[in-house]
């Protein structure tokens, strides 16, 4: 109420006239007079001499009137300041990421972000555990699969094809299974993410397995299988690159297993940070890119964008 007041004062002795600041602060005269009135009366003061043809200030109400405009400029420069920071991405940019996107492509792409926006810093963290996005002050949750929280906004980054591997060496010492079935009685590698039950589309089964080798890190579970450690259950875009080089082989290659997804997620859509939208963005238009050099290099199968 006080800055209220204050602003209509400070337009009035602006204005020097009722009626002209009423017309700019799109009031009534009478409102504007009797705010003046009340705020008068509130700080125990005369701030205006009023005749028919003019107003004055008077000692205190000069004082009070110099304040007053030096509190309307700075709170003029802090809203010019703000809507700055929604026009230029600018600032701490908190970013969260599952470990294994965050060293295979995100590492990348925000040096390249930093490099095109120099006002932003970034503070990243690779983690397995769930985050809230609210309650930690987090910018952007890149998350995988589905997320189960309504109240984030979640958009759709990235799906690709999960894919069963093995090394020459492994298939070499316990044969190739012809039927997912077959997989109980084979030395498994688990990721948390996948669970001891390995579902499948194609044919329209789950299997239930015995892993060897239960890890929490996609890449640590890559590099178990090219040692011949078992059969592993991963996103195929994470994997191809080592079939190429003949370190792994696709295993049941016929089998349809559900898409690995990957999510950006905020908090809010309404009124959204320059610097989050700018990111998210830039994220995956450099995903994009290199999916379309994925799906050249490997085959249109591997990734598809899933971009809204």
């Amino acid at each position: 109420m006080g800055l209220d007041d204050a602003l209509i004062f400070t337009r009035v002795v602006e204005c020097h006239s009722f009626t002209s600041a009423a017309l700019t602060l799109g009031m009534q005269k009478s409102t504007v007079s009797r705010r003046i009135a009340q705020l008068e009366e509130r700080l125990g003061v005369r701030l205006l001499n009023r005749t028919t043809r003019k107003l004055r200030l008077t000692e205190v109400g000069q004082a009070y009137y110099e304040r007053c405009r030096q509190i309307m400029q700075e709170f003029a420069e802090a809203e010019q300041a703000i809507m700055q920071l929604q026009r230029e991405p600018t600032g701490l940019l908190r970013v969260s990421s599952p470990i294994e996107f965050g060293q295979l492509f995100l590492g990348g792409v925000v040096g390249e972000f930093m490099s095109c926006y120099p006002a932003i810093q970034v503070e990243v963290e690779l983690t397995t555990r769930i985050i809230d996005p609210v309650e930690e002050g987090i910018d952007v949750v890149i998350h995988r699969g589905r997320p189960q929280d309504s109240s984030l906004v979640a958009r759709p980054m990235m799906s690709s094809p999960r894919q069963l591997y093995a090394s020459p060496s492994y298939i070499a010492q316990h044969g190739m299974p012809q039927r997912p079935e077959e997989l109980t009685g084979h030395r498994c590698i688990n990721t948390m993410d996948s669970g001891r039950k390995w579902h499948f589309l194609e044919p329209n089964v789950s299997v239930l397995i015995n892993p060897v080798l239960t890890v929490n890190n996609i890449t640590f579970a890559r590099e178990a299988a090219i040692s011949g450690a078992g059969i592993i259950n991963v996103p195929a875009f994470i994997a191809e690159p080592q079939v190429e080089q003949g370190l792994l082989v696709q295993v049941l290659p016929n089998v349809v297993l559900p898409s690995s997804e990957l999510y950006a997620l905020y908090p809010s859509r309404r009124f959204q940070a320059m610097k989050v939208k700018a990111f998210i963005d830039f994220m995956i238009e450099r995903l994009e890119k290199r999916l379309i050099t994925e799906v050249e290099q490997h085959g249109e199968a591997l990734v598809t964008s899933s971009v809204s």
